[in-house]
């Protein structure tokens, strides 16, 4: 533990320019899902605000979260860690291990109360007293309740934390709830998502560095800024929808062509994220472009979905009371209709080519008048 710094400050001591922290604060404010009018509140807050310590637990879970997080590409997961938070406490990252990084994680508590944010992923097993998940030597369930009782805020990253996820699946034999299930009196928000985003978490840990605070959350507790628009509107494949082409089997040729997954169990017009805009390794990707329909795995109880890529009820087109079936037959009708259009007017205006090419013909083998004749 070392005297606590601001961001500012942290450039300043390994001599990085002024033009470079302007720059990350730019950027910062992009993550954040901030108007760029916010820019110069950014950079006051950059200069002024210390650095909050953080401790990251780890319940239920698979490190999925944690896989996805050390890939984050803006900024770099390393430049979060080492530049733009405290990081005090993370078993799965930490040098130190067994009793001395416990003792550590007393120790912050302890100098920090009331002072340091709470970062937990996975589930919380809360059946015989959370015995399914121990670290440390205690259940998961106890070291939760003693690290949240002095922390100022709450993250639940990734879909364990926030709901319960895979682990809390029927039947639940564990009895695996989200964190808000256990703890409460605290600001707690939600970055879900099976794994999330990495830069939604870093953009909330950022907002909280920044301000103090978390980020404005919509009706289920979700950042507002990454949990806004559904992957129905962000989706590159949305054209296709409102045009009513779909994909009916995995292995069609309207899969390989890339049409709406739709028919196939695409959640997305139902399911909140921003997997349509910003996507993974840098923008590089989604499930949608890689041809998997959207799970909407950032949604309470998606684990249960039975078939998992059952198709969801009949979705209205915008402006419309057409559902996909009635679109497509519709559009099947018009190009049918446009067809045989087409055709009937080629025929016609073929018909009085050839009448025309016939008069023509006609008038050219008829005997010229005897005053021509004459002349």
């Amino acid at each position: 533990m070392e005297k606590r710094d601001t961001l500012w400050g942290l450039f300043q001591k390994k001599n990085i320019s002024r033009r470079d922290f302007i720059k990350t604060c730019v950027a910062l404010t992009s993550i954040m899902g901030l108007s760029a009018d916010l820019i110069p509140q950014v950079i006051e807050a950059a200069e002024k605000k210390t650095l909050p310590p953080v401790i990251w637990l780890h319940g239920h879970e698979c490190t999925g979260c944690d896989e996805s997080f050390i890939r984050s590409q803006t900024p770099l997961a390393s430049d979060l860690i080492l530049n733009m938070i405290a990081l005090e406490y993370m078993d799965v990252l930490a040098a130190a291990a067994g009793e001395p990084l416990e003792h550590h994680l007393e120790e912050v508590i302890k100098a920090y109360a009331g002072q340091y944010l709470l970062i937990f992923e996975g589930a919380v097993p809360a059946a015989e007293n959370g015995i399914y998940c121990m670290v440390g030597g205690k259940p998961i369930l106890e070291t939760l309740k003693h690290v949240a009782k002095d922390a100022a805020a709450i993250i639940e990253n990734g879909s364990c934390a926030a709901w319960g996820g895979i682990q809390a699946a029927r039947p639940n034999p564990t009895k695996s709830v989200a964190v808000s299930e256990v703890i409460s009196g605290k600001p707690i928000i939600k970055v879900p998502g099976c794994p999330p985003i990495p830069e939604v978490l870093t953009g909330t840990v950022m907002h909280y560095a920044l301000f103090g605070q978390l980020p404005p959350v919509d009706s289920q507790g979700r950042p507002k800024q990454f949990f806004g628009n559904r992957i129905h509107d962000t989706c590159y494949r949305r054209p296709f929808f409102d045009s009513g082409m779909f994909v009916e089997k995995f292995d069609d040729m309207a899969s390989k062509a890339g049409w709406c997954l739709y028919k196939v169990g695409c959640r997305g017009p139902e399911a909140y994220n921003s997997c349509g805009n910003m996507r993974w390794w840098n923008g590089m990707s989604y499930p949608i472009q890689s041809g998997a329909p959207c799970v909407a795995c950032a949604s309470n109880n998606f684990w249960d979905n039975d078939p998992f890529y059952e198709r969801l009820p009949n979705i209205p087109l915008p402006n419309t009371i057409a559902n996909a079936d009635k679109v497509g037959a519709v559009l099947a009708g018009v190009t049918t209709a446009g067809v045989v259009a087409h055709g009937i007017a080629s025929y016609v205006q073929h018909s009085r080519h050839e009448a025309k090419t016939e008069k023509e013909r006609q008038d050219s083998e008829q005997p010229k008048p005897q005053q021509d004749q004459d002349e």
